[in-house]
């Protein structure tokens, strides 16, 4: 019977460490947000490069189509920007206001300071890489890169918060992979990759743990 207790113990105090270690305070509805933004951007983008095959293009909208390619690329690369500022302000405010309603840790102490470290590494170094494609105009791998560098970034932090967020790094990889045997189907990869996995993954991520939350 004693054995017992001390084994429930010791599984006690493990929980509470993995939890008190754990940044538990990302929120669900923050990846759904910035699947939605990611969808808007990839409008955005299609209007840009002309993609007719995403929605009928009016007469005010063609002009886009026909810029050149600098322009075009510029007008990108400022959504891009645009985009993840406004994903990286979404993330941080949902997880403040989280960690308010259920009483978790959000500090920017060392630890998150690590996990920020763990993900921006491999983030930076896609985004560098991307720049460098595009500088040089070899634009057909470029969506298929911030794919890729974006679910290793994924995995790389998933172990300061909930690892099912590996799962999502996971896919972000395959599709990361298929989009460089697609390269026609370029902006479709990107929009199933940073919007429709965002939604889903979210929305699987409120049911799991924000509703359990504590």
């Amino acid at each position: 019977m004693k054995e017992k207790e001390v084994e429930k113990t010791l599984s006690d105090i493990r929980d509470m460490m993995s939890k008190s270690s754990r940044f538990q305070s990302v929120s669900g509805y923050s990846i759904v947000v910035v699947g939605l933004l990611a969808a808007v951007a990839s409008l955005i983008t299609a209007v840009f490069i002309g993609v007719e095959n995403w929605f009928p293009c009016s007469e005010k909208l063609q002009h886009f189509a026909v810029m050149d390619t600098a322009a075009r690329t510029q007008s990108i690369a400022i959504t891009g920007m645009v985009l993840f500022a406004l994903s990286l302000l979404t993330v941080f405010f949902f997880a403040y206001i989280k960690s308010k309603r259920h009483q978790l840790r959000f500090a920017f102490d060392k630890r998150m300071g690590q996990m920020l470290l763990d993900f921006f590494i491999p983030l930076a170094v896609g985004g560098v890489l991307s720049i460098v494609l595009v500088m040089q105009q070899h634009y057909g791998l470029t969506s298929s890169i911030m794919l890729i560098f974006y679910g290793l970034a994924l995995v790389n932090c998933s172990h300061y918060t909930y690892p099912v967020f590996r799962y999502l790094g996971y896919v972000e990889l395959l599709l990361g992979i298929i989009d460089c045997f697609t390269m026609s189907h370029a902006l479709l990869t990107w929009f199933l990759g940073f919007s429709v996995a965002h939604i889903v993954f979210g929305i699987v991520y409120i049911l799991l743990f924000d509703r359990k939350a504590k």
